[in-house]
């Protein structure tokens, strides 16, 4: 099965074995995205099933790949369970993704939650059953329910349990982990600054906005690695300074720009240098930045990243003359 070998050469440190290639006429192979109703939604046309579907594509066009949503609002692990059979086995499936958990932690308020016990006996239950007729399972952490960074959103002392379940689950069934809830927090950190409870990258708290789709969309290639063709993005950035900046300024400026991919996780490598050549032929630029991504996806993620946009208007004023060149090499 083509896709089912792609993931075995990819995830090497798993202990997936390798199948028999593909046979003129064999079925696409499907994965399939089980979930709530962030999942739900994930399916439409900007969600992040969407943009996942159009980077393989893009990316892997010599793969036959069928990707499917299977999103329910309102589920939680006991629902998955009650339509397994006809949302994911019936449909015979080469790669599950299942992301739940926020449901069975938000509707504890309301008395209709999960116990962890049901939870962890629930997912092991999907899993087993998904791997019993071959197919591969990767389980994800709950992210969030409220953006706000300072540990005062009302359950997230829950929900990091319920996370550390999925993560132990995922190490006792053998299971590919993306660990959403950790890449939740971790750019939250850097992008909300003010604390906010919603709007960075979700719409309430717990529903994905624009930015929110394309990150989980990342995530989900980056934890698949199905981010990168073997080639890389390189995003060349040089700079002519004004007159006023002086060689301590520049400096600043060189050193303002290295910070960023400490703080931009999409960054996969950085390098500088000054000109060395004929200034006249450099038409006096005289700083250059190479910033490499994996992805399309990673550089469209970086320039509105705000640590970027805040670099930006440190710039403001000390830049006579910008030039920016992006290419693929392998």
């Amino acid at each position: 099965m083509k896709l089912t070998c792609f993931f075995l050469a990819l995830f090497v440190v798993t202990c997936w074995s390798l199948t028999a290639p593909a046979e003129d006429g064999d079925r696409a192979e499907r994965l399939i995205f089980l979930g709530d109703s962030i999942t739900q939604a994930g399916a439409g046309p900007q969600g992040y099933i969407s943009h996942f579907r159009r980077a393989i594509e893009a990316d892997h066009p010599d793969l036959d790949i069928e990707v499917i949503g299977a999103g329910i609002s309102g589920n939680k692990v006991p629902d998955l369970q009650r339509r397994l059979q006809r949302d994911v086995l019936d449909k015979e499936p080469s790669i599950v993704v299942i992301y739940i958990g926020i449901n069975d932690v938000w509707h504890s308020q309301n008395g209709r939650g999960t116990s962890k016990q049901d939870f962890r006996a629930g997912l092991k239950d999907i899993i087993g059953k998904i791997q019993s007729v071959g197919g591969r399972v990767v389980i994800c952490t709950p992210s969030v329910i409220g953006e706000k960074t300072d540990g005062s959103n009302s359950l997230d002392g829950m929900l990091d349990e319920y996370a550390d379940i999925s993560r132990q689950v995922a190490g006792q069934t053998g299971c590919q982990l993306i660990d959403l809830r950790k890449a939740f927090l971790e750019h939250l950190k850097v992008a909300n600054q003010d604390n906010a409870e919603r709007s960075i990258l979700t719409t309430d708290g717990v529903h994905l906005n624009a930015a929110g789709n394309q990150f989980v969309a990342d995530q989900m290639q980056k934890g698949l690695n199905l981010g990168s063709t073997g080639r890389k993005l390189r995003h060349v950035v040089m700079f002519r300074f004004t007159d006023q900046v002086t060689p301590a300024g520049a400096q600043e400026i060189v050193a303002e720009f290295g910070k960023l991919p400490e703080k931009i996780e999409q960054i996969s490598g950085y390098e500088f240098g000054t000109s060395i050549g004929d200034e006249k032929m450099a038409q006096q630029f005289t700083h250059c930045f190479v910033v490499t991504f994996d992805s399309q996806q990673d550089l469209d993620a970086y320039l509105p990243h705000p640590a970027h946009q805040a670099f930006v208007q440190f710039l403001d004023g000390k830049i006579e003359k910008l030039l920016v060149f992006d290419y693929w090499t392998d």
